[in-house]
């Protein structure tokens, strides 16, 4: 029978539970540590990353998958008459989501629709809940595009980074704040807007982020209400737990997620990150 089956990337953050039950089809990143190739997910899980990257002798590298893994998907799952719904990170950060654009259109660019999330980690598995959750009820393409939209324009993304050291080596910032950073050990908040990160506040010590977080917690209260938070962690889970416990007090009525992030985030943030996202009600 004809459906909308729902695709996203290994840097959507979701359970294994939402995988299966949602039935959501995860195409893995790549990361290669020391010259060795892992398959997110599949051959490396989030937590043997940080602890890899701990040890490793250079941070990290990452890539995007082969646009073969893309194309095999795509022919399967559309083989029946489907329509396929593909979510993907945001192209700031990973050149993902184009490759799944170069693979719909050799398969089949009329039943094939790729998404910029324009986000990353928790924030896009928002998008990707709400796709899979109407694709189970039937809606068609049209219906669940729209609803990814609203859920896109209700989402909002921080993070929070102890270190500039791994940004800068990804090229992401300039070499030059890199290392400032790294020697005056300045910890960044930042604001994810249409896939750009855009450091808010920077001070030297945990003061910072404590006052950050603050903020944003004070932001999440004006809304109207707050449906979904996702809190994701590069190697901190006791910190996590910690702040997982405060977001549940304040907002009793949301659903809430912790996780280790996924090596890709990692990766760019290093260790000691949050991720703090969440979907507003509307």
């Amino acid at each position: 029978m004809s459906q909308v089956k729902i695709v996203t990337d290994s840097t959507a953050i979701l359970s294994d539970e939402e995988i299966a039950q949602l039935d959501i089809t995860v195409i893995p990143l790549t990361v290669v540590i020391d010259d060795v190739l892992y398959e997110d997910g599949v051959t490396l899980s989030r937590e043997e990353f940080m602890k890899k990257m701990g040890e490793a002798n250079n941070i990290p590298k990452t890539s995007t998958p082969a646009i073969g893994a893309f194309s095999d998907v795509y022919e399967r799952l559309t083989a029946d008459g489907s329509e396929v719904i593909s979510i993907h990170l945001t192209p700031e950060l990973s050149g993902t989501c184009q490759t799944a654009h170069q693979a719909a259109q050799l398969v089949s660019p009329d039943h094939i629709h790729v998404l910029n999330s324009t986000f990353i980690d928790r924030a896009l598995g928002f998008q990707v809940i709400k796709a899979a959750k109407l694709a189970q009820t039937g809606a068609n393409a049209a219906e669940i595009l729209a609803e990814m939209e609203r859920t896109k324009q209700n989402t909002q993304l921080y993070l929070t980074l102890d270190s500039l050291d791994n940004l800068s080596a990804g090229g992401r910032i300039s070499k030059a704040t890199g290392f400032i950073g790294g020697l005056l050990n300045i910890k960044i908040g930042a604001h994810v807007v249409d896939g750009d990160i855009i450091a808010e506040v920077k001070g030297r010590g945990a003061k910072t982020i404590r006052n950050y977080i603050d903020k944003i917690i004070d932001e999440m209260h004006a809304t109207q209400g707050i449906e979904m938070i996702g809190l994701s962690h590069a190697g901190i889970p006791e910190k996590a737990t910690e702040l997982g416990a405060r977001l549940a007090q304040e907002f009793p009525d949301a659903t809430i997620a912790i996780n280790q992030t996924s090596p890709v985030v990692a990766t760019h943030t290093g260790a000691g990150a949050y991720g703090l996202s969440y979907l507003v009600k509307g």
